[in-house]
């Protein structure tokens, strides 16, 4: 049996930054269980994306790994621009909008190609003696007083202090321990493409409010090209996803009105079901939940990602904290401390969008001038706009737990 003191089930960018920020933390042993292996980085851009916001990339920066992405596959913004399509207002963000005590030529955000993030994590990982891999299926597990013991297809069993479950949010390892989960299905499907646009993204980050609902371009490397995410009902998304190329850039052509040019699709497209979920409780004995295992929201302000990486430094930081008062690895009153921490975090984030989601819902049964008003009152109102620009950035943290992580490792 190999002994190991943490195992994380889940080699995405959440496990695998886990690991990374344990190991930066404490002398503690980590395997990774994970059986998918990496994809090759194509020569064009892959269609799924993550912004990046500046709490993410300082975490990522102290870990090592964000220099192994900056050169090749990595777009800065500095504007973000959200307009209602049925309207006249729009919000407009800058780096002249951030905080008086931020850099004010900080980027608001980065975006990368999901593969592109997961290679650069996984090679770092793997230069790191005190972190194994085990690439198979796990098959069991099982709680003992001291220990969780794991069953591995074709592998010896492994035994650990502490399970982390990063497995997504079909999370294997949650459905095994039957921990209960709160979900309410969006009602909507994401569309996600890459698509050419004659105008250039102008390294701006695009969203516009339909009907149906909203539609964002994010920039990418080459600096004609969006990744977007389409949300939208059901049998909207699929209805999209079927049409021909030419029929295709004419509707988000005219959904965009024009503000990025001629636009053509120059990649398959992938849709995808939005659903919330948040466990009832992020902890049960040996076992911890983080990322979409713990938490999935709708993708509206791109913060899914980001709410996944504070949950690898929040946790990183209570084992450090553990380690250090010699306490064990499962401490129920440390852990217990995280869950109730990082949930009322996602809770608030769940909330947060889900408001944002029903206000334009609202607007949309408004008069046209009156949306426009509104959104243009919070486009001059600057206390606001700064207020909505350090939550999307990752800089509106009141808690002192987070503050403390942001010490340490952030």
């Amino acid at each position: 049996m190999k002994n190991v003191d943490v195992v994380i089930v889940g080699g995405g960018i959440v496990g695998l930054t886990t690991a990374l920020a344990i190991r930066a933390q404490t002398s503690l042993t980590v395997a990774i269980i994970e059986s998918q292996p990496l994809n090759t980085i194509s020569a064009q851009p892959h269609i799924r994306v993550s912004a990046i916001n500046a709490a993410s990339q300082q975490l990522l920066t102290n870990l090592g790994v964000w220099p192994e992405i900056t050169d090749s596959r990595l777009q800065a913004y500095q504007k973000m621009h959200v307009w209602d399509k049925a309207g006249f207002g729009h919000i407009d963000f800058t780096q002249q909008d951030l905080p008086s005590n931020a850099n004010s030529k900080q980027d608001l955000g980065w975006i990368v190609e999901n593969d592109v993030l997961r290679n650069a994590l996984w090679q770092h990982a793997e230069n790191d003696n005190g972190i194994v891999f085990i690439e198979q299926k796990l098959s069991s597990l099982s709680i003992g007083g001291a220990e969780v013991f794991l069953t591995i297809d074709g592998q010896m069993p492994v035994s650990a202090k502490l399970v982390i479950a990063a497995d997504g949010a079909n999370s294997w390892v949650r459905g095994q321990l039957d921990m209960p989960l709160s979900f309410r299905d969006y009602d909507h499907h994401a569309l996600v493409a890459t698509v050419q646009c004659a105008q250039g993204h102008q390294n701006t980050a695009w969203q516009v409010f339909l009907e149906t609902g909203p539609l964002a371009f994010l920039p990418l490397y080459n600096q004609d090209q969006c990744s977007i995410v389409w949300s939208l009902p059901p049998e909207a998304a699929q209805r999209l996803k079927q049409l021909d190329n030419e029929q295709f850039n004419k509707e988000i052509i005219a959904a965009s009105d024009g503000k990025l040019g001629q636009i053509q699709l120059v990649s398959e497209r992938a849709t995808f079901p939005l659903t919330m979920r948040l466990a009832n409780d992020f902890v049960k004995q040996r076992v911890v939940l983080i990322g979409d295992a713990a938490h999935t929201i709708h993708p509206l302000a791109g913060q899914g990602v980001n709410l996944g990486l504070v949950d690898a430094a929040a946790l990183a930081q209570t084992l450090a904290q553990s380690v250090q008062s010699e306490l064990d690895l499962a401490d129920p009153q440390a852990l217990g401390h995280f869950s109730r921490w990082r949930k009322a975090d996602a809770s608030d984030m769940i909330l947060a969008m889900e408001s944002i989601k029903q206000g334009f819902a609202l607007q949309q049964k408004l008069p046209k001038f009156i949306r426009g008003m509104g959104m243009s009152l919070v486009n001059n109102i600057p206390a606001v706009k700064q207020l909505l620009i350090k939550q999307a950035m990752g800089l509106n943290d009141n808690l002192p737990e987070l503050a403390q992580a942001k010490d340490n490792l952030l």
